[in-house]
């Protein structure tokens, strides 16, 4: 099988298209560089589409790499026989080839094993036969030294046979396909640690019993993490009965007297070798896709937040509140570069209002202030009225925003880099006014499990969250595009064909010869070259450059192309950009090349006509409800707006202005069935909820968006 054919098999996409996007991808092409400017090479293949065809991809790979390991193995111990070549040759599935190589892997020495040393291998074989009765004559024939009576004799032979049922691929696929539609998973206390604190968040597990094949991502994971803290003991379990009869159906052939031992045989190898293997496998299974699905709202969930409105370049004075030690402040400028920092006190003990009051008048004065950014962390609310109270000459915006992930970046390397002179408390202001500012820019400085969005992201596949949460940064950032000379080392690390290395080139470059003035200066950088390039060139901006399509996502290979739509309109290049009048009087099919198709001359146009649009919304201003600063002010049935601050499988968790978000469960989303939780709601959202329950004693807010 060919890699396109294994890929096809899992995929509705032709297979010129699969071809094409492998051929790109072999060349080192990046999924944002493909999925915007090879539309016409892969069939207009989405990043998802290319994203999958990578995966399935390295899957095949994996298995041809797998399959010659075996082969190897099998072939170096002499027990290569033709037809298990073959067998294994034409297997695609890593189960299957992993049954395969079953009977020839190297394990610890096993009760078969013993049992064929004492020269017992052929009884069982007669006895697997099923064409004997006499069975205790023949098994005389089999004492010696180390088999000292019938008895043994016989025991042993059933510990062969047990390992041969064991290894029969018929008997393995049937009985997965039993515990995949039956098995239940249960979980039990541990008496003793029922009692402690701690244990109590997961006390809805110490007696559960549930159908595996129906447990929801985020339960099975809260039941995993309980197991792992040591409060609850798991089980898989399926009806016994039933998996030995499944298993007696396909190896017994008669009613005779070797049925009678191949029973026993039976039931020693489903309950020492059968049934732990394929229950930790249809464990792990389940956890796999667990772990996927997790993943998958955590990779949504970062994106939509990374993808937030940015307020854009503005002046801000950024407040990382506190109550005894103070509001740290900072005042930044257009460019996010700190101009002033100092503390004030007042809120409680200092109560030293009236001074912090006029202090922060003054710095939006001076500073000429445009926004406030407050986080909303703890006194976040207090600081926000005590904001709202001062009487500014001309009142700035104010915003809450999410301080998630802001003490991580003031304490990490690249905070420390950016701000050597000052300590964790200013930095940490300093993330909180850029957020507000550009979200995405400053988020990717911190990471992604950090920043709070996910569920159970300490729970799943390490390597496969990181992966997956890279890959949407990368989209994220190359969906958007940089600005070239005021983008920070991890923000340029993620722009396509660039990475962390080249990033700090680009950055030194800067440093050492001033602002870029086209993109064809990137060739300059120290080992950034024609492949880095053309990966990257079209994803970074420079704004009042020498070339105006510089600032636009048009490719530079397509610079002459756009000159000849220009020149054919008589018309200077930067009198075409934004001219929607004349750039509707351009017929694509005129402009196609070799390299361009169709499909990219008409995303030239669609550019040409918004160039270096940003996808992202306008920032907006939202105010919680006044009347409510702490969860002692929740009463049923109120109504109040919030914004929605995480999403899981299960609903979505909504601030309300206090220290407690409220979870809006699924099922309270809207009238009607709702089978994924991002079809209603997205992070950030603005909503209007209803309080249904206020639980103080453990911190819980239920809530309605049914209202």
């Amino acid at each position: 099988m060919t890699p396109t054919g294994f890929i096809q098999k899992s995929l509705s996409v032709s297979d010129k298209s699969i071809s094409a996007t492998l051929k790109l991808l072999s060349e080192d092409c990046t999924i944002p560089f493909i999925s915007r400017y090879r539309k016409d090479a892969t069939g207009n293949l989405d990043e998802v589409q290319i994203e999958q065809i990578a995966k399935l991809n390295t899957q095949f790979e994996e298995i041809i790499k797998r399959k010659e390991s075996i082969l190897k193995s099998i072939d170096e111990q002499n027990a290569l026989t033709p037809e298990l070549k073959k067998r294994i040759e034409d297997s695609f599935d890593l189960q299957e080839l992993e049954d395969l190589y079953l009977p020839f892997k190297k394990k610890r020495k096993t009760k078969a094993d013993a049992a064929k040393e004492k020269g017992l291998e052929p009884l069982a074989k007669i006895i697997m036969s099923q064409n004997s009765n006499d069975l205790q004559h023949l098994a005389s024939k089999y004492l010696n030294d180390d088999v000292a009576s019938v008895e043994d004799a016989l025991q042993g032979a059933r510990d062969i046979m047990a390992e041969w049922i064991n290894e029969n691929m018929y008997v393995r696929k049937n009985l997965r396909r039993l515990f995949q539609r039956t098995a239940l998973f249960t979980s039990k206390v541990v008496k003793a640690k029922k009692e402690e604190e701690v244990a109590q968040k997961y006390v809805q597990y110490f007696e559960w019993e549930e159908s595996l094949n129906r447990i929801p991502s985020h339960r099975l994971l809260a039941m995993l993490r309980a197991e792992a803290e040591g409060f609850v003991k798991t089980k898989i379990e399926i009806d016994k009965e039933e998996a030995i009869d499944l298993i007696e159906q396909a190896v017994l052939k008669s009613r005779n007297e070797c049925a009678e031992h191949i029973s026993l045989a039976v039931k020693d190898s489903y309950k020492r070798l059968l049934e732990p293997a394929i229950s930790n496998e249809t464990l792990q299974e389940a956890k796999e896709k667990a772990d996927e699905k997790a993943i998958s709202i955590f990779s949504d969930n970062l994106r939509q937040l990374l993808l937030a409105p940015p307020l854009g370049e503005k002046r801000i004075l950024a407040i990382d509140p506190g109550y005894r030690s103070g509001c740290k402040i900072v005042c930044l400028d257009e460019k996010g570069d700190l101009l002033h920092n100092e503390t004030v006190y007042p809120h409680a003990p200092q109560n030293e209002t009236g001074m912090a009051m006029k202090k922060i008048r003054s710095m939006v004065n001076s500073y000429k202030i445009q926004a406030i950014s407050i986080g909303n962390g703890t006194a976040s609310r207090e600081t926000e009225f005590f904001i709202k109270k001062i009487a500014f000459d001309t009142p700035p915006q104010v915003f809450v925003v999410s301080e998630a992930g802001a003490s991580v970046y003031s304490a990490s390397k690249i905070a420390r880099e950016e701000f050597p002179s000052y300590d964790v408390t200013v930095r940490g202001a300093i993330s909180i006014g850029r957020r507000l500012s550009d979200p995405l820019a400053e988020l990717v400085k911190i990471d992604a499990k950090s920043i709070g969005v996910g569920q159970y992201q300490h729970d799943v596949d390490q390597t496969q969250l990181k992966n997956e949460l890279d890959s949407t940064v990368m989209k994220c950032v190359n969906s958007v595009g940089i600005n070239l000379n005021t983008a920070s080392k991890p923000l340029l690390s993620y722009v396509s064909g660039i990475g962390e290395k080249m990033a700090e080139n680009i950055v030194n470059y800067r440093t050492e010869n001033g602002a870029f003035e086209d993109r064809k200066q990137l060739k300059k950088v120290p080992r950034l070259g024609e492949k880095a390039f053309q990966q990257a060139a079209a994803f970074v901006r420079i704004a009042n450059g020498k070339n105006p399509l510089d600032n636009s996502a048009v490719h530079p290979e397509a610079y002459p192309v756009v000159e000849k739509m220009a020149k054919d309109l008589d018309l200077k290049t930067i009198d075409l950009i934004a001219n929607k009048e004349k750039i509707a009087l351009i017929s694509p099919e005129k402009y196609v090349t070799e390299t361009i198709g169709i499909l990219g001359i008409k995303d030239i146009l669609k550019e040409l006509e918004k160039p270096g649009l940003d996808p992202r919304k306008a920032a907006k201003v939202f105010e919680f409800d006044p009347t409510v600063k702490s969860i002692k002010d929740l009463r049923t049935g109120m109504i109040l707006p919030g914004i929605v601050n995480n999403i899981t499988a299960f609903g979505c968790f909504v601030d309300l202005g206090i220290k407690e978000s409220g979870l809006v469960h699924i099922s309270q989303l809207k009238e009607g069935f709702v089978s994924d939780v991002n079809e209603v709601v997205k992070l950030h959202q603005h909503v209007q909820v209803k309080v249904t329950e206020v639980d103080e004693a453990r911190k819980r807010v239920q809530l309605s968006m049914i209202l």
